[in-house]
């Protein structure tokens, strides 16, 4: 079996493929970067635990991360409690498959990595990938399935949070879709400027790099507002929440075969 870790700014998530590469178990955490890795091991075994798989079960890891200082305690959490060496994204030893078209390619996260490689496997044609997450990041892959850039903007709760730490009468707000844009009272107007701003922020930018790039793109959500935002706009063709785990393992896949 295998064991995928992907790691980052907010959350931790940790996956269990077996040999004909279905999740088995997947289980989410938050990013703390003083979390060591026997207390990773503690928590992670408990919740195998319930799914029937052991520890022992594990043969091979591979870990993407966004944040450096979870590298150790993640490395350390493989060798030591699943007895595997893991592979990771961004180690100069991992064979991607794509090329990015980057002046400092080592800049690139791991996530927008694993990512199109992912979207490349599964959609046809040139694509933008957008990933709801800390940040909300648009990622172009072209037909070749190469990296070729994008764009990051502010994450929706991080703007949400941002507005409430910043302005004294605003409150902490959820972020849901509202049913008209003019806003008649303080939350009201809060999530209209938050859902329909995103909304046309995805509208405008994705139009600006499809003309920029030439030519017609699909556009691919994932992250856990995916969902919310590819039911509310047409300029999202599909939402895709397994993006990153099924990219992580095709990377294993394939450094499998060399």
């Amino acid at each position: 079996m295998l064991l995928a870790i992907d790691s980052g700014n907010t959350n931790t998530v940790f996956s269990v493929f077996n040999d004909n590469g279905e999740v088995l178990g997947e289980w989410r955490s938050s990013t703390e970067t003083n979390r060591t890795a026997d207390e990773f091991a503690v928590w992670l075994s408990q919740l195998m635990s319930f799914e029937g798989i052991k520890r022992s079960d594990i043969q091979n890891a591979i870990i993407a991360t966004v944040v450096p200082a979870m590298l150790f305690n993640l490395k350390t959490l493989c060798r030591k409690y699943f007895k595997c060496d893991p592979l990771v994204v961004g180690d100069e030893n991992v064979d991607l498959g794509l090329k990015v078209f980057l002046d400092r390619p080592e800049e690139v996260g791991a996530d927008r990595l694993v990512n199109a490689i992912a979207a490349h496997a599964e959609y046809e044609g040139a694509l933008i990938v957008i990933d709801f997450g800390t940040a909300t990041t648009f990622d172009v892959i072209d037909t070749d399935g190469n990296y070729c850039g994008g764009a990051i903007a502010p994450g929706i709760n991080l703007s949400l949070e941002a507005l409430h730490m910043a302005a004294a009468k605003l409150p902490r707000i959820a972020i849901g879709k509202p049913d008209k844009a003019i806003g008649t009272g303080t939350t009201e107007a809060m999530q209209s400027g938050i859902f329909w701003g995103y909304i046309g922020m995805i509208e405008g930018l994705t139009s600006r790099i499809k003309d920029e790039f030439g030519s017609d793109m699909t556009v691919i959500a994932t992250g856990g507002l995916a969902t919310l935002f590819a039911a509310s706009t047409d300029v999202i063709k599909y939402s895709d929440s397994d993006l990153t785990l099924r990219g992580l393992l095709a990377i294993y896949k394939r450094n499998q075969n060399l």
